[in-house]
């Protein structure tokens, strides 16, 4: 099974506010299907965009094979130089 680190949408539709989940979760689950372990958060919709994400799981998904999608291979960069 291969797995991915990705985003899952959320938020409330009638609002019509989105934000994300920072997931991992097999390829061949659907964007809003199951997940293994959420490791995050992201809401785009809010002033800085905040991004949190646990780097503990992060880093034991990855040494298990898993691979980032680009966008989250993006936001991990830019939250590590802000840091």
């Amino acid at each position: 099974m291969e797995v991915r680190i990705r985003m899952q949408r959320a938020g409330n539709p009638a609002q019509k506010t989105v934000n994300y989940r920072i997931v991992a979760a097999s390829r061949a689950e659907a964007r809003q299907g199951g997940h293994l372990d959420i490791l995050g958060y992201y809401d785009p919709g809010k002033k800085d965009a905040p991004f949190k994400i646990n780097y503990t799981k992060l880093e034991k998904w990855l040494k298990n094979g898993a691979q980032m999608t680009d966008t989250i291979r993006t936001l991990v960069n830019k939250d590590k130089r802000k840091k």
